[in-house]
């Protein structure tokens, strides 16, 4: 015991053990298998010689405990080294659950996968009094589902109308919801959560136990009308073949019921067996991209606190409010306060939408400020130009804001297409501006492209990283290139989708192609989406910079005043904020249409890496997924291609521009990637 390096343990006057895990060398416990390990050896100690109480706490100030340590799973072969490994885990719970003593969780913030596992594995649990949500089985966006018993347990304490969503969804919940499911049995302070362990170990209370509608809804006779209820929901949400752990948690209820010895093997056997399966691979690799996108830059000298946005359309203007909401003060100018104040409305739904407390709302209301005048530019750290994509109206703008801004400052554009060395000509200082491209909708879409230069400065650059993620956001690299990353492997998927189009081939057909891939909406529905003028304009740039032809729908739909779902009406018409699609005759449509709109947009990707666009292919795929939906599960564009095998999709590829066209034909970048991934 005087060997352990994760666990501390203590004995107080009582003779009650406070068991305090602090996994060394880290910021946050994770169930790695030392810190599982080390457990074993310390309950195998208390089995023999039971104290009156036993409280496990966490020594890290970020929470109890995160989950499993991921990085593990990696490592993981084969279902059957996978569910050895779980049952393991499970039986090392079942131990702590059969101890001849009551048990408390003190959970002092996030409480999630694993960590939860374990505290539902205890008699009882009491929590710190948080307003986030922070507890939680987030496994389903990893493409599993709890594997320490947690698939039955949850159910057993919460009932199935509760533990079902939590797990299914992979949403947390607060600590007084979850204490009103019944997974908490008393809330606490800072100052008297110890009292409250161990009032509950002295209580005698019985163990939390499921609703008696619950119970009644677990018999098998009723289970069938639940199940039929929860895959309807699931099936709304996400495809069985392409995110298969859902399902899974619900035909393990199905079978089981939530009882019995079997439920825990049958729960480690489908962990098992998802954990190796492809989706759960590469989402747990996109779990892992998102840290890469979250580590670029190093901590610039000062940080950015107040911004100043020109341009109050609906993507500066989103952009404004956002920052504001992320606790930064903001000054948006434009040309009347007429342009401004539809910003200042759809503000104001955003805050009333995240933000409950209505004095914290006031405060974020607060921090966003009309500036007609452009006063805020002087106290600004950071300018952002979001005004309409014109080279000579920018270029006059920053004549006027480099006068204005203060020593120091940083000023960046949202241009989606232009090149930066043809922006900063007019500045003084060109070496410290940057692109900060947001993409629409700001407040759901998760990536913003940092554009730089070959002579940007560093320390602006990484003030710009900082920044994207002081808002939430993740930060992508990419060196200045016509459409960047996102609009520019958007591109040619879009563009296939127009000839598509034009030649006959039905619009839902085309969508339907997409999503049937794994795309979030079909490339019809997105032009709709993003506006048919601005992907008219997007289009133009890049068939200029890359000698492509640019659909002439585009151009007409424009000038008929068809703008997609602002105006009402697009290649969909447009209700309620939905496209009305109608279920189309299939005859003549392509077999290949996946391929056909899917890997135009892989092989664009592969121009960008080997064109030095972003530093490598795992940030390529990174921002490809976080900036255009990409399929997760598919792991990125160049992902999709080493799994089904580069030689495939080249030679598909060189079949297509047979077929149906040159625009087809494989980058010369493939055997560079090729040679790449078999070193």
């Amino acid at each position: 015991m005087d060997k352990l390096k994760n666990w501390r343990r203590e004995t107080d006057a009582d003779g009650i053990i406070w068991l305090c895990l602090d996994k060394a060398d880290s910021n946050v416990n994770v169930l790695s298998s030392t810190v599982l390990l080390e457990f074993d050896d310390i309950l195998g100690d208390i089995e023999s010689d039971p104290p009156p109480g036993l409280v496990i706490y966490s020594g890290k100030p970020s929470g109890f405990v995160m989950g499993a340590d991921i990085k593990e799973f990696t490592e993981i072969r084969s279902a059957d080294q996978g569910f050895e490994l779980i049952r393991l885990g499970q039986k090392l719970f079942d131990r702590l659950e059969a101890l001849r003593c009551p048990t408390v969780a003190a959970l002092n913030g996030l409480c999630l996968g694993g960590g939860f596992e374990l505290a539902l594995a205890c008699t009882y649990r009491v929590a710190l009094e948080n307003k986030k949500a922070v507890i939680g089985f987030p496994e389903v966006q990893l493409g599993l589902h709890p594997g320490f018993g947690g698939t039955v347990r949850s159910v057993r304490m919460g009932g199935v109308r509760n533990a079902m969503p939590l797990m299914l969804t992979g949403k947390p919940i607060t600590v007084d919801k979850a204490r009103h499911q019944g997974f908490i049995d008393r809330v606490a302070t800072p100052a008297n959560w110890k009292q409250a362990a161990k009032k509950l170990i002295g209580s005698g209370k019985p163990k939390s136990s499921a609703p008696l509608l619950d119970k009644l809804l677990s018999f098998s006779l009723l289970r069938p009308i639940v199940v039929r209820t929860l895959k309807s929901q699931v099936a709304g949400k996400a495809r069985q073949e392409h995110y298969p752990s859902p399902y899974a948690m619900i035909d393990l209820w199905a079978r089981h019921g939530a009882s019995g010895d079997a439920a825990y093997e049958a729960e480690a056997r489908s962990f098992a067996e998802l954990m190796v399966g492809s989706t759960s691979r590469n989402l747990v690799r996109v779990f892992f991209l998102q840290n890469r996108l979250k580590s670029q830059g190093s901590k610039p000298a000062t940080a950015i606190e107040r911004v100043h946005v020109v341009g109050a359309g609906v993507m500066g203007g989103d952009i404004a409010a956002w920052c504001a909401l992320s606790g930064l003060h903001v000054t948006l100018q434009d040309r009347a306060l007429e342009y401004v104040e539809p910003a200042l409305l759809r503000a104001a739904r955003l805050f009333s939408k995240r933000i409950h407390d209505s004095n914290d709302r006031a405060r974020a209301t607060d921090r966003l400020v009309p500036d007609i005048e452009g006063d805020g530019v002087a106290n600004a750290d950071l300018i952002i130009e979001a005004i309409f994509e014109d080279r000579e109206a920018k270029q006059a703008l920053y004549r006027t804001l480099q006068v204005a801004m203060k020593p120091g400052a940083i000023l960046a554009t949202n241009t989606s297409s232009i090149r930066l060395e043809e922006l900063r000509t007019v500045l003084d200082h060109p070496d410290r501006f940057i692109g900060l491209h947001f993409f629409n909708p700001v407040a759901q879409l998760p990536l913003v492209e940092v554009i730089r230069c070959d002579d940007t400065q560093q320390d602006v650059l990484n003030a710009g990283f900082s920044f994207v993620k002081t808002i939430g956001k993740f930060p992508l690299e990419c060196a200045s290139s016509p459409g960047f990353v996102v609009n520019r492997v958007l591109a040619p998927y879009m563009a296939e989708a127009m000839r598509l189009a034009e030649s006959g081939v039905p619009l839902s057909a085309i969508d339907r192609a997409a999503e049937a891939f794994g795309m979030p909406m079909g490339p019809i529905e997105l032009i709709d989406s993003v506006g048919i003028d601005v992907a008219m304009h997007v289009s133009r740039v890049l068939g200029a910079a890359f000698d492509r032809e640019v659909p002439t729908t585009l151009s007409e739909m424009v000038e008929k005043g068809l703008l997609g779902r602002k105006s009402g009406q697009g290649f969909y018409a447009w209700q309620n904020g939905k496209a009305v699609k109608t279920n189309a005759d299939e005859a003549g449509v392509p077999e290949n249409l996946g391929d056909m709109l899917i890997l135009p947009m892989v092989n664009e990707a592969v121009a960008c890496l080997v064109e030095g666009v972003v530093k490598d292919a795992e940030l390529l795929d990174a921002g490809v997924i976080f900036g255009t939906g990409f399929a997760p599960f598919r792991g990125g564009p160049l992902q999709y291609a080493r799994d089904r095998g580069v030689d495939d999709v080249v030679q598909t590829l060189q079949n297509l521009s047979i077929e149906s066209g040159a625009h087809f034909q494989p980058h010369k970048g493939w055997e560079v990637f090729r040679g790449n991934n078999e070193e």
